[in-house]
C-alpha cells in the first residue's frame, strides 16, 4: 500500500475506539477513508475474511503479498502504523515516557470504557438516548419501523450486558465516584499543560479522548457530570477532534523528571480501580473461572472474566520488563503510592 493511498476503516459515530482512531489519523496526516456502518456488511463487501472478534472500528490493510486483511484492535494498530508511516509519531523516543503512555492507553481502553458503557445503559434516560440514535449511526436513512424494532433490540440486548462489565447497583456508586475523581484529575493536569505528556499527544491522549467522546458529548448523565467537574476536559475533547495543525517536536515530550505532580494524580486513578481489577481478573483466568469477585474502593466488585484484559496485563508488565534496570527505577518512583506498582512484576 503507498503511503498517499487512503487507509480503509468502517466506524460507528457511538464508537469511542472510532473516534479515538480517526482523530489519530488526522493528527498524524495518514490519509484515510471511513465509511459509517457495519463492519461485517463492510467487509463482506470486499470478500475479506472477518476477524473474530469484529467490531468498530476495522480497518482494511493490504499485507506484503497483496492480499487483504482486516483487523480492529486499536493498540497493535496504533504500532502497525507507526512502522508505515514514520511522521508525527504518537509514541515518545524516551522508553519510560513510551511505558506511561502505554499504560495510560490501557487504562482508557479497559477501564475508561467501564464509564462509558455504564452511564449509556445504568441510567434510563441515557438507556433511551443511545437505544435512540446508535441505530442510525449505522444507517441515518433507517425507515421508522426498523428503526423502532433496533431499538428495541440493542436496548435490550445492552442493558443485559451491564454485569459484564461489572455495572450493577452496588457497583454504580463505585464507577461514579471514580468518573469523578478522574475528570478532577483531568482537570488538574490540564491546567498544568495541554496533553497527558507535554505539549503533544501521546498514544494514551487518543485512548482517553476516545472514550471522552462519549461521555461529554453522546451521553446526557456523564456529560452534564463533566461539564459540573471539568470543563477543561470537555474543551480538551474539541480540541482533540482535529490535532492536524499541531506541529511536533521532540522537545515537546516533557521528560519525566519534569512533569507537574498532576500526573500523579491521574496515575493514582490508575492504581485505585484498575489495578486491583486487572489482577483479581488475571487470578480467575488462570483458575479457569468465568467470573471474579474483589473489592474494588472498598466495594463488592463482580463481574464476567476477560482472557482480553489478562493479556493486557501481560503486554504491560512485558513492557515494564522491558526497560533498563534504570528506567525501572524513574518509573517505579513516580509510581510508589499509586497502586499501579502492584500489578508491576519483574520476572
Amino acid at each position: 500500500m503507498s503511503s498517499d493511498e487512503p487507509l480503509r476503516l468502517v466506524g460507528g459515530t457511538g464508537s469511542p475506539y472510532t473516534h479515538k482512531m480517526v482523530a489519530l489519523l488526522r493528527y498524524r496526516h495518514i490519509p484515510y477513508a471511513i465509511e459509517w456502518g457495519d463492519p461485517a456488511n463492510f467487509l463482506d463487501s470486499l470478500q475479506v475474511e472477518q476477524p473474530k472478534p469484529i467490531f468498530m472500528p476495522t480497518f482494511v490493510f493490504q499485507d506484503a503479498a497483496g492480499e487483504l486483511e482486516a483487523a480492529c484492535d486499536s493498540t497493535p494498530i496504533i504500532r502497525r502504523l507507526e512502522a508505515m508511516y514514520p511522521e508525527r509519531s504518537v509514541l515518545p523516543n524516551d522508553p519510560v515516557l513510551a511505558f506511561l503512555d502505554y499504560l495510560l492507553e490501557d487504562f482508557a481502553d479497559e477501564w475508561c470504557t467501564k464509564y462509558m458503557f455504564h452511564y449509556r445503559w445504568y441510567p434510563a434516560a441515557d438507556a433511551d438516548n443511545a437505544g435512540t440514535l446508535l441505530p442510525l449511526s449505522v444507517d441515518v436513512s433507517l425507515p421508522s419501523e426498523a428503526h423502532a424494532h433496533f431499538k428495541t433490540y440493542i436496548t435490550d440486548r445492552q442493558v443485559g450486558r451491564l454485569y459484564v462489565v461489572g455495572s450493577n447497583d452496588t457497583t454504580a456508586p463505585v464507577i461514579d465516584a471514580s468518573y469523578r475523581r478522574f475528570l478532577a484529575a483531568m482537570e488538574s493536569h490540564l491546567g498544568n499543560q495541554k496533553f497527558m505528556l507535554g505539549a503533544r499527544p501521546g498514544a494514551g491522549d487518543f485512548g482517553l479522548f476516545g472514550q471522552l467522546t462519549q461521555l461529554v458529548a453522546f451521553d446526557p448523565t456523564p456529560r452534564a457530570i463533566a461539564h459540573e467537574v471539568s470543563p477543561r476536559t470537555v474543551a480538551w475533547v474539541d480540541h482533540m477532534r482535529d490535532q492536524s495543525g499541531c506541529h511536533p517536536a521532540e522537545s515537546d515530550w516533557l521528560a519525566l523528571e519534569d512533569q507537574p505532580d498532576s500526573l500523579r494524580e491521574l496515575l493514582a486513578e490508575v492504581g485505585r480501580v484498575y489495578a486491583p481489577a486487572q489482577l483479581a481478573n488475571a487470578e480467575a483466568v488462570r483458575a479457569g473461572e468465568k467470573t471474579w469477585e474483589s473489592q474494588i474502593d472498598g466495594a463488592a466488585w463482580t463481574q464476567r472474566t476477560f482472557p482480553y484484559q489478562a493479556k493486557c496485563l501481560q503486554w504491560t508488565n512485558e513492557r515494564y520488563q522491558a526497560l533498563s534496570t534504570e528506567e525501572r527505577a524513574r518509573v517505579d518512583q513516580l509510581l510508589a503510592g499509586t497502586g499501579v506498582e502492584s500489578m508491576l512484576f519483574t520476572d
